[in-house]
């Protein structure tokens, strides 16, 4: 991908659009520093329905946050000089319309921006259903005083699908605190270890794994896994991967985790195998429809967790969001490589 440089003062971009970020408003600070990282820049607001608040003809430059897939066309056919996008989320399906992908746009994403605050989410719930925590304030509510068996979390096996930099967290907290860690991912590289790093850029521990696999080992990790974490990319290949014959492979009584995306599983099926207990039960941060509606039956299973897809918010994730779209614009001025560059053809 040829990463040409802005036509503005200093090779900046001329113009960059934003869209509302994180479902939050710009501070002051966050425009302070991107008018920083690319001086003289007009700089074009955008509502989640896709409105600016002036002309788009000479925006070179996107970081889009919250914007719909059809309002984010909408804005494409009115920029035509739009070459690169920052999505502020790790996921890029919402960028990679038939659009964006016809006019070659060059699309960077978030990757790394979440991974901490999702990996404690992640370690969060596996300890309170460990260690049995929503029984133990049943039993409070109740006024009941029964002391219950939890595991420790060293007999305990956690499967990871998808090894990216929210999977590589998953698994240094996990082997932090002592589990069996097994993955899968799609491309294998047969490393045993590995050191992932926070957005920091300081180490989050060394990351021992059991065993990394292809796309061809998530039946073995199904079968042996207590918790399954669903952390892989949404694309054509993964989407409905967790369905009525993958869930069929899951170890009896093991719990599914899902802090990716809604439509890497299929809802009707899993909502049998939370009935019929294949599953122990189920961590659902993120759905198919969202918000996700009063009526859904997932909110009267006592054996699911459901959370308003809050597993990346930290107060520090907004700071880390601009600050990697500043230092990308810096880049981009510089003709220099982006980072989080993503593969069209893979999807991430």
């Amino acid at each position: 991908m040829t990463i040409r440089a802005g036509s503005g003062p200093g090779r900046a971009p001329s113009g960059i659009a934003l869209s509302p970020i994180l479902s939050a408003r710009y501070r002051s600070r966050d425009l302070e520093r991107i008018r920083a990282a690319a001086p003289g820049a007009r700089i074009v607001t955008i509502s989640v329905e896709g409105l600016a608040d002036g002309p788009l003809d000479d925006v070179e430059v996107m970081l889009r946050g919250w914007l719909r897939p059809d309002a984010f066309d909408r804005v494409l056919s009115r920029a035509p000089r739009l070459a690169w996008v920052h999505t502020a989320t790790s996921g890029v399906e919402g960028a990679h319309t038939p659009a964006a992908l016809e006019r070659g746009i060059i699309v960077t994403n978030a990757r790394g921006v979440f991974s901490r605050p999702i990996a404690e989410y992640v370690l969060m719930m596996i300890l309170s259903v460990s260690r049995r925590l929503p029984q133990l304030l049943e039993l409070q509510r109740e006024r009941t005083w029964q002391p219950l068996e939890g595991a420790e979390l060293r007999d305990v096996t956690v499967g990871i699908v998808g090894l990216g930099s929210i999977g590589r967290a998953v698994g240094a907290l996990a082997t932090a605190f002592g589990c069996r860690v097994v993955a899968a991912r799609r491309r294998p590289d047969g490393a045993r270890t590995a050191s992932p790093e926070d957005e920091d850029g300081r180490p989050l521990g060394e990351l021992m794994l059991d065993r990394v696999g292809g796309p061809d080992s998530l039946p073995e990790l199904l079968a042996e896994s207590d918790f399954v974490v669903l952390a892989a990319p949404l694309t054509p290949d993964t989407e409905d991967m967790i369905n009525t014959e993958t869930l069929a492979m899951i170890k009896p009584g093991a719990w599914l985790i899902n802090v990716a995306r809604g439509r890497l599983i299929d809802e009707r099926a899993l909502l049998r195998a939370l009935d019929d207990g294949t599953l122990g039960g189920a961590v659902l941060d993120t759905f198919r429809d969202e918000p996700l509606p009063p009526t859904s039956p997932f909110y009267d299973r006592p054996n699911v967790i459901v959370t308003p897809h809050t597993a990346w918010s930290s107060g520090r994730v907004l700071d880390r969001s601009v600050e990697l779209f500043c230092e990308n614009l810096r880049r981009f001025a510089a003709g220099e490589p982006m980072l989080n560059l993503v593969d069209p053809s893979a999807g991430y």
